[in-house]
């Protein structure tokens, strides 16, 4: 998505017409405008400069916003754009326009009203009061010349919006005032009662209330993108590399992948890296939401924007530039900015007509007076007030603003929303499908049991397992060293593939691998869906260790959580079915589905969707397929690039809670959406036909132009101020959880025969093609209990899926009658 700055935009009106100049340009997908932060996001193969000329001969102004040419995300240029440009500007015009205001109303008033005094040229002279009145009235009207300027454009571009509103009441009030000033001239005119027909004060009040209420609207605008701004200040705009020997100060932007740079207490980190020289705490809570700070030593990953609190840190640069963690956060935000939830189409169809009707309403309320038999001016005061009281902006204002506050509390949170869609959707979904790998579970195998003398056969453990790089092997070395156990030496280490691991210890023969003889208790660890690996010393088995994948602290309260919000929550793994029924019923899940390939994970997400808006949470590669056939993705925090890619919502930590906390932001977001777009709709429908004199009759409620205008900038500042009260949510307090809609309480998912099914990898040697392959697959599909199996000669591997334990005398028998070797179990 192209990105574009647009200038000259005042209320929903002038977004309408943007949206619909730019969506006529050939080439051009889709067209998002945002009055919120005067952005336009762009897709399509459309040429940058068509699509700034469409803006222009709609009566715009448009440029590239933020970014190089080759599109890539610009820091500095984000941060500029975000700086508030025209508060500051509309705080001068408001003074200045108070300043004559405050003169005009003593003219026009104070003499009557409160008694004040007239210089003695005055008294009596009501053409001199008038011609001072009307200096002034146009002394205003000069000052907010911005009104007329925008008003008269859009109106020349049969495109009327929120300034030639407010232009048309002003300008009106202003001629007629005049006309009734020079009317005073003629001979025998009753100079007192056209007097009372000047509106000299009402158009310099309506320009006066409007701009205070543009002020005001502008500033809580701004605060709007506070989070933005917060993540942007935390960039440092240099960094200490070490070049050539010696340590230099750079910009920022000008470290290279690769470069040595060293951070002390108290500095930013200027960009991604590792590690290389020394420890410290680094606090991350401005893109995780963590409080707590994070200790650091070598090797460790650091993020920019972080900060060092405690030790000195030599570090090499991984990701610098558009490619920095910060960068992707700041892109993701500002893409959201400039897309639209779907239920601000309803305010876009009514901002399309609004303007019009309005305009519309105003003539025709002036003309139904006259034709009553009211006084000109009475049915003038009327007309004007409707087109004053009349206000687009917060119809414009409504979801932008709610969607930027909203998905700053997200960030602050370290939940990433990509689109304004996400943020809205994701408080809608009914079922959640949770992967088990690195989202429930921790995603790394830890030992969880021991039989047996624990040191003993952690000593055996060690001087094995210390040889051997597989994953198990690691985290049994991971609790050897946590346990400070020193281990022996090793000599005739053997690899036997299938089985596990061998090697001598002071001459006796040691071994680390597959059970043999169940135990009692290493049935118990196998139905736990444990890895089981025996430990023997000589001929006999002394114990043995259990390591698995453990859940994470927070995954039961997170999915106790989901449930209470009213989600139905089902696991999707690979795993087989009793480790994954397992780890469900201690995670608390309604349904869990094992034995998944990648594949088959769209499948079932494709299923699910079929009883109701269906979210994906994962972690991997694997997991990217359901993240986009969901109907909203979500990537935890630990995930792959590919996952964040294809999710919708990102967490930026590793904590299952998030995915409650993003539930929290979209539903309140939806929630202050809607109080928004009624506030809008309810004050335009309330006050209108006030302004037009409808109850005059009835009640005797009538209405002044200029409270018109204040009530007008009331609405706009309404609608923000509202917004700016999600900034108030506590995003992980479960309290006020509730259900919507009807709660699910039948299984989704049907059993099958194969969700029984085991997996098992074998390796054999001897396939060279594949046609081997094709033979090796027929043979093993071939046994019985055999659903599936995939031969790879490459790997020299064959993948059996079957719906019972097949031994490996069979698979040795079937392998070795088509003439392979069969080399066992891959452990």
């Amino acid at each position: 998505m192209k990105q574009y700055n647009v200038t000259g935009m005042s209320c929903a009106a002038c977004q309408a017409r943007v949206e619909k100049a730019v969506g006529e340009v050939p080439g051009v997908t889709s067209c998002s405008v945002s009055l919120l932060t005067n952005s336009m996001g762009v897709e399509g193969e459309a040429a940058e400069e068509e699509i700034i000329k469409a803006v222009e001969n709609a009566g715009y102004g448009a440029s590239v916003k933020g970014k190089t040419n080759d599109q890539k995300i610009d820091i500095k240029a984000e941060k500029d754009s975000l700086e508030d440009k025209e508060t500051p500007k509309l705080k001068k015009r408001l003074i200045t326009s108070l300043v004559f205001l405050l003169i005009l109303m003593y003219f026009s008033m104070g003499h009557m009203m409160l008694n004040l005094p007239l210089p003695s040229f005055f008294e009596g002279n009501h053409i001199a009061i008038g011609m001072v009145q009307m200096i002034l009235s146009a002394v205003v009207m000069m000052i907010n010349r911005k009104f007329f300027i925008s008003g008269g454009k859009s109106l020349m571009h049969k495109a009327p919006n929120m300034d030639t509103l407010i232009a048309m009441g002003s300008g009106t009030a202003f001629i007629y005032s005049t006309i009734m000033l020079f009317a005073m001239t003629a001979e025998g005119a009753d100079k007192h009662a056209l007097m009372m027909e000047f509106y000299f004060e009402s158009a310099a009040m309506i320009l006066t209330l409007i701009t205070v209420g543009k002020t005001l609207e502008s500033y809580s605008k701004g605060k709007t993108t506070d989070a933005l701004k917060s993540l942007i200040k935390l960039s440092p705009d240099t960094a200490n590399v070490i070049r050539d020997g010696q340590e230099m100060t750079v910009n920022t932007e000008e470290v290279e992948a690769g470069d040595i740079f060293v951070v002390r207490p108290g500095e930013n980190i200027p960009v991604d890296g590792i590690v290389i020289e020394g420890n410290t705490s680094v606090n991350e809570a401005a893109l995780t939401g963590e409080s707590m700070p994070v200790d650091k030593k070598e090797g460790d990953e650091i993020t920019s924007a972080t900060i060092n609190l405690t030790g000195f840190i030599k570090c090499k640069a991984t990701r610098v530039g558009e490619d920095t963690t910060l960068a992707k956060i700041i892109k993701t935000i500002s893409d959201a900015a400039a897309t639209k939830a779907p239920v601000a189409k309803l305010a876009d169809r009514i901002s399309a007509v609004f303007v019009p009707a309005v305009i519309a309403i105003a003539v025709v309320t002036t003309l139904i007076w006259l034709l009553v038999g009211r006084e000109v001016g009475f049915a003038l005061a009327r007309g004007i007030c409707v087109l004053v009281v009349s206000c687009p902006c917060a119809l414009g204002l409504a979801t932008p603003v709610a969607i930027m506050v909203g998905n700053g509390v997200g960030a602050k949170n370290g939940i990433l929303f990509k689109t304004a869609e996400a943020l809205q959707e994701t408080g809608n979904i009914k079922i959640i499908a949770l992967d088990k790998t690195g989202t429930i579970t921790k995603g790394e195998p830890v030992v969880t049991d021991i039989t047996g003398d624990e040191e003993e056969i952690l000593k055996i453990a060690g001087a094995l397992e210390s040889k051997s790089e597989h994953p198990i092997a690691k985290a049994i070395m991971r609790y050897v060293e946590e346990k400070g156990i020193t281990y022996p030496e090793l000599t005739d280490f053997e690899n036997i593939v299938g089985e596990g691991i061998k090697g001598k210890i002071d001459g006796q023969d040691v071994y680390a691998g597959k059970v043999k003889r169940n135990t009692p208790e290493t049935e118990k660890f196998a139905k736990e869906g444990k890895t089981v690996i025996t430990i023997r010393k000589g001929d006999k088995e002394i114990g043995a260790i259990a390591v698995a994948d453990t859940i994470k602290e927070d995954s039961i309260e997170a999915i106790k959580q989901l449930k209470a919000l009213g989600l139905y929550t089902i696991m999707v793994t690979g795993d087989n079915k009793m480790a994954a029924e397992y780890i469900a019923k201690i995670a608390g899940v309604d349904e869990v589905v094992a034995n998944v390939l990648p594949d088959g994970k769209d499948e079932i997400i494709r299923k699910l969707q079929e009883h109701g808006k269906t979210a994906m949470v994962g972690d991997g590669i694997n997991d990217a397929p359901a993240l986009t056939r969901a109907d909203i993705g979500i990537a935890i925090g630990a995930g792959t690039d590919v996952a964040i890619d294809a999710a919708d919502v990102v967490l930026t930590k590793s904590s299952l809670k998030d995915v409650c906390a993003a539930i929290r932001i979209s539903r309140r977001t939806y929630t202050n959406i809607i109080e928004n777009l009624f506030w809008a709709l309810f004050y335009n429908v309330l006050l209108i036909p006030v302004a037009a004199g409808a109850y005059v009759n009835a009640f005797g409620i009538t209405m002044r132009p200029e409270f018109g205008a204040a009530a007008m900038s009331i609405s706009s500042f309404f609608v923000v101020m509202n917004a700016l009260r999600l900034n108030l949510i506590k995003v992980h307090d479960s309290s006020h959880d509730k259900c919507r809609g009807e709660v699910i309480d039948q299984r989704l998912i049907e059993d099958k025969e194969g969700d029984n099914n085991m997996t098992v990898t074998i390796k054999v040697e001897g396939m060279m093609c594949g046609h081997c392959e094709a033979r090796v697959k027929k043979a093993v599909e071939a046994l019985e209990g055999v659903t599936s199996a995939k031969a790879d000669h490459e790997a020299g591997t064959v993948v059996i899926e079957a719906a019972k334990e097949i031994s490996e005398e069979v698979l040795k028998k079937a392998i070795e009658d088509q003439d392979y070797t069969f080399c066992g179990v891959v452990r």
